[in-house]
């Protein structure tokens, strides 16, 4: 039997780590803040710890040094309604074995207090880090990217990055090489897809007077640059068969041979590699080798597509106003510009998001971004499977916003804000359909034509709709 301390001041997330670990035979002592929490380690140091981020006074990732202090083998399982590359930085850099964001599942939760445990040590040493980057979300698909970012970013591996276009994956590089011991030394990017077979080994490798025509000059390349820095290589994909061969070997020996050169030059560099393609199809086709894939992919992250993390639009959307500056930066959306955001399919992931984002900034006059500024959805350019509206997905969307909800009650009822949300698209998809005629609308939406003027106005509408008999 193990005794397990929790940290947090909500009676409900304590009583269900409560429940479920006395269930598996534990001791279970509850505070309900940080000072709580010094008092009962220096009495009775538990075998783990449960720790809230929110508490009442201390904050729990400041607290974690005294409490690594006290309990120095005991492991410490974070836990946050607010998510953040920086949160799961931090508690990883503090010491966390794991943490967990709200809401999660109490199974889940379970699985990581057992391991917790189980575990016979936590670490205890890793780099202070830097906070320059801004990768925006709160999605579970994202938190489990913030995890990693922050589990891999202290070592040395190669790291293998992949995702659809667009969906930020030299940000995610860049946030490695930011919470790196490399930090303060290059990091430079290439993208291998747009330079000649020929050119490419030059850029990494460098060249020697003479070697080609043009090559007037000896030239260092990336590799070399790099000493104690990171190169991220953008479409790892695309190498060429030739380039592939001296990649593998620069990364065996940390050394690189420059293009009409005999003599290895040795250096110190980390290798991030990112690709929109499938590598196991490539190499099933002979044109990857699988030995360079196990270099490049000792440490993988598979980057989610922007319609897998729909919570985050609006965190996205404010960012990308945000960084635009003035005035653009004091546009407001609206709730059913949003809610029509989070209905398209965004196949250009995040990219595309901020380019929409952008377009409604500019084309907004006043003060709020509505449906009308927004720029008509992108069809799908690469035959991309339509992903068709479902009322399965839709209900679990509708779920998943409710769960977020209910954690930060807010002063406007629930059933309120939802209709505030879904009811401006409807709306607006029949008075489309009926082209602006709102008796005709009324009678596809199957409501009296008074009712429909009366949610018109009352969601700010009426500059998309003209009165028709």
């Amino acid at each position: 039997m193990s005794h397990v301390l929790i940290v947090d001041d909500e009676p409900s997330i304590c009583w269900a780590f409560q429940e479920f670990l006395r269930e598996e035979g534990h001791e279970v002592s509850i505070a309900s803040s940080a000072e709580q929490a010094f008092e009962m380690t220096a009495e009775t140091p538990p075998d783990a710890i449960v720790l809230d981020v929110r508490l009442p006074g201390m904050d729990g990732i400041s607290a974690m040094e005294k409490l690594r202090a006290q309990v120095r083998r005991a492991p410490i399982v974070v836990i946050t309604a607010f998510g953040n590359l920086e949160t799961a930085v931090r508690a990883l850099d503090a010491g966390a074995f794991d943490y967990l964001t709200k809401p999660f599942d109490l199974e889940d939760a379970a699985e990581v207090v057992r391991r917790a445990l189980q575990s016979a040590e936590t670490p205890t040493e890793s780099a202070s880090t830097d906070s320059g980057q801004s990768i925006v979300g709160k999605s579970a698909a994202i938190q489990a990217v913030f995890k990693q970012i922050a589990q891999v970013s202290d070592s040395n591996a190669s790291v293998l990055i992949t995702g659809e276009s667009g969906t930020g994956k030299e940000l995610v590089a860049q946030a490695i090489h930011a919470h790196s011991r490399r930090r303060e030394a290059p990091f430079l990017a290439v993208c291998l897809a747009a330079l000649s077979p020929t050119l490419v080994e030059s850029e990494l490798f460098g060249h020697v007077k003479g070697a080609f025509t043009g090559a007037e000059q000896q030239r260092q390349g990336l590799l070399e640059q790099c000493h104690g820095g990171t190169v991220f290589l953008d479409e790892i994909g695309d190498a060429p068969e030739s380039l592939q061969v001296k990649l593998l070997r620069a990364l065996e020996l940390r050394q690189v041979t420059p293009v009409g050169g005999s003599e290895p030059r040795q250096t110190d560099f980390r290798i991030i590699a990112a690709t929109n393609r499938d590598l196991s199809e490539r190499m099933a086709a002979g044109h990857f080798r699988e030995d360079l894939f196990y270099r490049l992919a000792v440490f993988q992250i598979e980057l989610p597509p922007l319609r897998e993390r729909l919570d985050d639009i609006p965190l996205l959307a404010n960012a990308f106003l945000h960084k635009m500056g003035r005035p653009y930066d004091q546009r407001r959306f609206s709730d059913a510009a949003l809610a029509q955001l989070r209905f398209r399919p965004w196949w250009g992931n995040v990219r595309e998001l901020r380019n929409v984002v952008e377009h409604a900034a500019i084309v907004a006059r006043g003060g709020t971004i509505g449906p009308e500024h927004l720029p008509p959805p992108l069809s799908s350019l690469h035959n991309k499977q339509h992903v068709e509206a479902s009322p399965d997905r839709l209900q679990a969307d509708v779920q998943n916003w409710a769960k977020q909800q209910l954690l930060s009650p807010s002063e406007t009822p629930l059933y309120e804000q939802l209709l505030s949300i879904i009811e401006p698209p409807l709306l607006q998809a029949a008075l489309a359909q009926s082209k602006g005629n709102r008796a005709a609308a009324a009678d596809l939406l199957g409501i009296h034509r008074a009712t429909l003027r009366q949610k018109i106005r009352r969601h700010g509408l009426d500059h998309d709709a003209a009165e028709g008999s």
